[in-house]
């Protein structure tokens, strides 16, 4: 069985904002292959969760509702019921630190800030678990914590539903072919498609803040 977690936090107030992006990445998830609103979920271990199989495999999907910075809480609760192990759950969260709509695989490594993986390395002792980084890119002004708890204007709101699709593909290599396959085809892709210009001066600012 695997667990597919996005990260977000509930209620209208932050519908549609940068930081929910892991909430909107598994409805979207969803829709595609159960069909549009045809998921059935309940309410359990303090969040949304639907079950399917896709692509042969018994999959959960988990919204956990704590808020972010206790995600992680919901994420041991249902790993322990369903005895999902940490090789089989991903967890797809929004990254400041890529372009808006792109997408990257990774295992482990830091939180960066991230309130939501800081909750889910604490309460699953490790940081070796699979990431998806969906970016969302910096605000051009005023503050990062703003910016990611407000509504993306609508631009970039429909840019980042018109990139959807390539982030469900992601989770769709994760699921049948495993995380360093689809590690290999999903970063090559994005590598080619962000290819950064030769450095000047300074470097990539770092990090990232709840």
């Amino acid at each position: 069985m695997r667990l597919v977690v996005g990260l977000g936090n509930p209620g209208p107030r932050y519908a549609g904002s940068p930081h929910n992006v892991g909430f909107r990445v598994v409805d979207h998830f969803a829709d595609h292959h159960l069909g549009v609103g045809r998921a059935v979920w309940s309410q359990r271990f303090d969040a949304e969760l639907a079950m399917a199989p896709v692509h042969s495999e018994p999959l959960v999907l988990l919204k956990p509702l704590t808020f972010m910075n206790r995600s992680g809480e919901s994420v041991r609760k249902a790993m322990s019921f369903f005895k999902i192990t940490v090789p089989d759950a991903l967890i797809v969260h929004d990254e400041l630190d890529l372009p808006l709509g792109s997408v990257k695989l990774k295992r482990g490594g830091g939180e960066a800030g991230h309130n939501g993986l800081k909750s889910v390395t604490a309460e699953l002792g490790t940081r070796d678990y699979a990431r998806l980084r969906v970016g969302v890119g910096r605000p051009t002004e005023g503050e990062v914590s703003d910016y990611l708890l407000s509504p993306l204007p609508g631009a970039r709101a429909t840019e980042l539903e018109q990139n959807l699709d390539d982030v469900r593909d992601a989770i769709d290599l994760w699921i049948v072919h495993g995380l360093e396959q689809a590690m290999n085809r999903v970063n090559r892709k994005v590598a080619r498609e962000h290819k950064a210009p030769p450095a000047t001066s300074g470097g990539p600012e770092t990090g990232q803040s709840d």
